[in-house]
C-alpha cells in the first residue's frame, strides 16, 4: 500500500522529516518496506534546457522531418531532427541534449543519443509534453514563452512539487490503516493530537428520487447512493492528478480519478454508473444467476456464480459488488448524468468473489478486510461535492441510505492490571487510558481499575481485550519495553486442555515407540459385554456378531489380534482411541477411553540375540511414559479390580481408576479366539483430561550440589507392596529425598515364611548447599525407623 507523505499532511501537521516519519510509521505497526522521493513531473525534467530554433529545413529524405538548428546556450548550435508538425524558426522550446534521460508520461525512461536519422545527423531531441512527463499530448513539442532565456534550466518553468511515497506492508488485521485517514489516526494517536477530516457541510441534496435502490442480498448490509446532473467528464485538474501520480496512480478522467481518491483518502471505495444506462432507473443488489453472462471493464466475458453479489439494473449486471465494474455501465466522456455508489459489502463474500475470478483490485483489497459500515454516507457527501467542483454538475436527489442493521461499536472491558501484565510493563494507569481515547476507543466508564470500552466498526480486529492491549502497545512502543535480565517462561496449562492436541501427542510418543494406532468398530458381540445389563442392544443388527456398542476397549484390541495372528503376524503392539457405551436409567452414557495392547515377541528376531516374548513391565513402561509426559502426579498404585484382567494395576486419581493395566483374563483369550498371552491398558480419558486440567507446570534451576545415593536391603511382609515403601521414604522427608527406587526383589527358602526382600535405593539432595554424612545418614535412621513402623520392614 502506497502512502504520500504530502497527503498526510491534509489531516495533521507534521514536523517529522519522511525518513523519520517512515521510522515512527514502522514502530506503530505499519512497516515501511521502502521510501521513495516522487515528484509532480517525472524526472524532475532534469537536463533538460531551453532552446531557440534557428532554423527550420525539410528533411532531404524525409516529407514529415525536418532538419534544425537549435541555439542551447553553447558556443555551437545543435544539429537536431525533429517530426512535430509545430516545429519552426524562431520557436522557443524544450531540448533534450545527448545524455539526458527523459522521463515520458508512459513507459519507461530512455537516454537521448547521437544518432543519424535518414542519413542527417541528429545531436538531441526537441520534446513533446508526453515525453518529458508533462502531460499526456503528442500533437507536437512544447513551445515555451518568447521571453524564456536560451540555456536556461526547463526546470524553472514549472512548479515541481516533491513528495515522498511510503511502502507499506499492511498486515490482513489492520484494515483499519488501509487509506490516508487510517494512517493519520494511527499518527495523530502516536502524537496525541488531532486530525482533521474533510468538510462536508456544504452537500446539500436535491429533491428528486432519480434511481430507486432495491437490495436482496444480506451480503450488503449498508447501500448508499445519489444521483449527480449535468457533470462534464473531462481531464483532472492538476491538483488531483499530482495527488494520485505521488502514490503511482494512473489519472483517467475526472470522475474516476474522484473516485480513486476517495478510496486511497477515505477508505471506502466508490464506483459511478452512467445514469443514462441503467435500465428501468432501477439498481438492484442481487446474488447473480448461475452461468449468468457478464462483460467486465477490461472486456472479458466472465460467467457468474450464484454465489457472486452483483450491482444490477432491472435487466441486467452492471458491476460485480465491490470487485470490478462492467464495460456497458461505466462512465465515459459522453457521460453527463451518473448515480454514484457508496456501499458496505460482506468481506466474506467479497473475498471468495474476488478469487473466483482472479480478480484483485484495489476496491476489493479493501472490502476483503473490512471496511468502515458509518462511513459509506460521509464518504458519498465528500464524493460528490468533489465532482460538483470539478466536473460541474448539480446534486438532483436525495442520498439513499439502505441500512436496516446499523453495525455497533464493539463493547466490552478492560483491565489495567491485564494491560501491564501481558505488556510486561507497569505503565501509568493514566497513560494507558490517554492512549486508549487517542486511538479513537470510546471509554464509558471506569470502575476499580476496570474501562468499559466501545470501539467503532472500522477497527474490525479490535473486538477484545486483548485486542485492545495490543493497539495499546503499538502506540506506546515496543521499543519502550525493556528487555529483562532474567526471562520467565511458562506454559500455558488451559481450564479446559485441547483434547486433540493432548490425544495427539500422545499418539505421536506411542508411533515414535513402534505402536500402531488401530480404528475399529463399535459394534461387537453380546457376549463381550461386561454387564448384560447396561448393555446397549441394537433393534435390527445386520448379524448376532454386531449386535451390541461395545461396552470396554479390550475385545475390540483382541479381535484385532486374532485377526493378525491369522495372517503371520503375532509380534503386536497397538493402541487405539474410542468410546464405550453403557445404558442408564436416565439414558445412554458415552465413555471416551484410549487403549493399549502388546503381544508376541518384544523385538525382531535377530541372529545374535535370543528374543523374548514381550512382558507386564513392557506394558507398564508404555503406560508410565504417557502419565509423565502428560505431568500426571498424586496417583495411588492398587492392584487392579479389572474383571477382563488375571492380574495388573489400577492408577487410581483421588477414589477414580485412571488406567488399568494387566494381562489379559484366559477366558476373554479364548473367547476372542487369540493364542498367546495379551498385555492390555485401558485409559479413562475423560479423568485423564481432567487431571491435566488440574495439573500445575512450575521451572526450577538445575541443582549446582551433588546428589548422593544409599540403598537399603528390607525384609517384609509378602502383602507389601513397593508402592506402599516408597510413599513411607517419601512422607519421611519431602525436601530432601528426591527420589526411591527398586532394583531386587527376593523371595526363597533363605527367608521366613511369608516375607520377602526388596533392595531399595534412596537419592538424597539439597538444592541449596553440599550435604555432609551426618545429615545423610540422619536422613537413613529416620527411613529405617518409619518402614519399621509403618510396615514392620526388618533392615538385613
Amino acid at each position: 500500500m502506497n502512502i504520500s507523505y504530502n497527503w498526510l499532511k491534509n489531516y495533521l501537521n507534521i514536523d517529522k522529516t519522511p525518513d523519520e516519519l517512515s521510522l515512527i510509521l514502522t514502530d506503530i505497526g505499519l512497516e515501511v518496506e521502502a521510501v521513495e522521493k516522487v515528484e509532480s513531473i517525472p524526472g524532475g525534467l532534469e537536463g533538460l534546457v531551453v532552446g531557440e530554433v534557428l532554423s527550420a529545413e525539410q528533411h532531404p529524405n524525409a516529407d514529415k522531418l525536418r532538419v534544425t538548428k537549435v541555439n542551447v546556450g553553447t558556443d555551437t548550435p545543435l544539429d537536431i531532427v525533429c517530426g512535430a508538425p509545430n516545429c519552426r524558426a524562431g520557436l522557443k522550446v524544450i531540448v533534450a541534449t545527448v545524455g539526458t534521460v527523459c522521463h515520458p508520461t508512459a513507459g519507461e525512461p530512455f537516454k537521448i543519443t547521437k544518432s543519424k536519422i535518414r542519413g542527417e545527423v541528429s545531436e538531441g531531441m526537441l520534446c513533446g509534453e508526453d515525453e518529458i512527463g508533462l502531460g499526456t499530448s503528442h500533437a507536437g513539442i512544447v513551445e515555451l514563452p518568447a521571453d524564456a532565456q536560451v540555456g536556461t534550466l526547463v526546470k524553472d518553468f514549472y512548479e515541481i512539487k516533491d513528495d515522498y511515497r511510503f511502502e507499506i506492508g499492511l498486515t490482513p488485521n489492520r484494515a483499519d490503516a488501509a487509506s490516508h485517514l487510517g494512517v493519520a489516526r494511527d499518527l495523530a494517536a502516536y502524537f496525541r493530537t488531532n486530525y482533521t477530516l474533510p468538510n462536508v457541510e456544504a452537500f446539500a441534496e436535491g429533491t428528486a428520487q432519480d434511481t430507486t435502490v432495491v437490495v436482496e442480498s444480506e451480503d450488503a448490509p449498508r447501500y448508499s447512493g445519489v444521483n449527480i446532473s449535468g457533470v462534464k467528464v473531462a481531464e483532472s485538474p492538476e491538483w488531483l492528478k499530482e495527488k494520485l501520480s505521488a502514490i503511482g496512480i494512473r489519472s483517467i478522467n475526472n470522475i474516476v480519478d474522484i473516485t480513486n481518491y476517495i478510496l486511497h483518502d477515505l477508505g471506502q471505495p466508490l464506483h459511478a454508473f452512467d445514469a443514462a444506462k441503467i435500465a428501468g432507473n432501477k439498481i438492484v443488489v442481487r446474488k447473480a444467476t448461475e452461468g449468468e453472462a457478464f462483460k467486465t471493464l477490461d472486456g472479458v466475458e466472465r460467467k457468474l456464480s450464484a454465489e457472486d453479489l452483483v450491482i444490477a439494473d432491472s435487466e441486467k449486471p452492471m458491476c460485480i459488488a465491490g470487485v470490478f465494474g462492467g464495460e456497458y455501465s461505466g462512465v465515459t466522456e459522453s457521460t453527463t448524468d451518473i448515480f454514484l455508489e457508496s456501499a458496505y459489502f460482506n468481506p466474506v463474500s467479497v473475498r471468495k468473489t474476488s478469487k473466483r475470478h482472479a480478480l484483485k483490485t484495489d476496491s476489493s483489497f479493501r472490502f476483503e478486510r473490512g471496511t468502515d459500515p458509518n462511513i459509506t454516507v460521509f464518504a458519498l457527501k465528500r464524493a460528490a461535492l468533489l465532482i460538483q467542483e470539478i466536473a460541474g454538475g448539480e446534486i438532483s436527489s436525495t442520498v439513499t441510505d439502505i441500512y436496516p442493521n446499523p453495525v455497533e461499536p464493539f463493547k466490552f472491558e478492560v483491565s489495567y492490571r491485564n494491560v501491564q501484565r501481558l505488556i510486561g510493563k507497569d505503565i501509568p494507569a493514566e497513560q494507558i487510558k490517554e492512549i486508549i481515547l487517542a486511538l479513537g476507543i470510546a471509554v464509558t466508564a471506569e470502575n476499580d481499575g476496570v474501562l468499559s470500552v466501545e470501539v467503532p466498526a472500522y477497527k474490525v480486529d479490535v473486538t477484545r481485550e486483548v485486542d485492545v492491549i495490543e493497539e495499546v502497545l503499538r502506540i506506546y512502543g515496543y521499543n519502550n519495553i525493556e528487555l529483562k535480565s532474567q526471562i520467565l517462561a511458562s506454559l500455558n496449562t488451559q481450564e479446559k486442555p485441547d483434547k486433540e492436541a493432548v490425544l495427539n501427542q500422545v499418539a505421536d510418543l506411542l508411533i515414535a515407540n513402534g505402536f500402531r494406532e488401530i480404528l475399529s468398530n463399535s459394534l461387537t458381540k453380546g457376549i463381550y459385554a461386561d454387564d448384560e445389563a447396561t448393555a446397549v442392544k441394537l433393534f435390527n443388527p445386520l448379524s448376532s456378531d454386531l449386535d451390541t456398542m461395545r461396552q470396554n476397549m479390550v475385545y475390540s484390541a483382541l479381535t484385532a489380534i486374532e485377526y493378525n495372528q491369522k495372517r503371520k503376524q503375532s509380534d503386536l503392539k497397538i493402541f487405539e482411541y474410542g468410546k464405550t457405551y453403557h445404558l442408564k436409567e436416565e439414558g445412554y452414557e458415552e465413555k471416551q477411553r484410549f487403549a493399549l495392547a502388546i503381544a508376541g515377541k518384544k523385538e525382531a528376531e535377530q541372529w545374535n540375540t535370543a528374543s523374548k516374548n514381550v512382558n507386564f513391565y513392557n506394558l507398564k513402561s508404555a503406560v508410565d511414559t504417557i502419565v509423565k509426559r502428560l505431568k500426571i502426579d498424586s496417583l495411588q498404585i492398587v492392584e487392579t479390580t479389572n474383571a477382563n484382567l488375571a492380574y495388573g494395576l489400577d492408577y487410581m486419581k483421588g477414589q477414580k481408576v485412571l488406567v488399568s493395566l494387566g494381562a489379559v483374563h484366559a477366558d476373554a483369550l479364548k473367547n476372542a479366539d487369540v493364542d498367546g498371552q495379551v498385555y492390555f491398558a485401558d485409559f479413562d480419558w475423560d479423568l485423564v483430561l481432567k487431571a491435566i486440567r488440574k495439573n500445575s507446570i512450575k521451572y526450577k534451576e538445575v541443582s549446582k550440589f551433588p546428589a548422593v545415593r544409599r540403598d537399603l536391603a528390607l525384609l517384609v511382609d509378602e502383602a507389601i507392596t513397593f508402592e506402599k515403601l516408597k510413599t513411607v521414604a517419601l512422607k519421611t522427608d519431602r525436601k530432601l529425598l528426591k527420589d526411591v527406587n527398586i532394583f531386587d526383589v527376593y523371595k526363597g527358602d533363605k527367608l521366613p515364611a511369608g516375607k520377602k526382600s526388596y533392595a531399595l535405593s534412596f537419592t538424597i539432595q539439597d538444592e541449596e548447599k553440599t550435604l555432609n554424612d551426618k545429615q545423610i545418614d540422619s536422613i537413613i535412621q529416620k527411613l529405617i525407623i518409619n518402614f519399621e513402623k509403618e510396615t514392620n520392614a526388618v533392615v538385613r
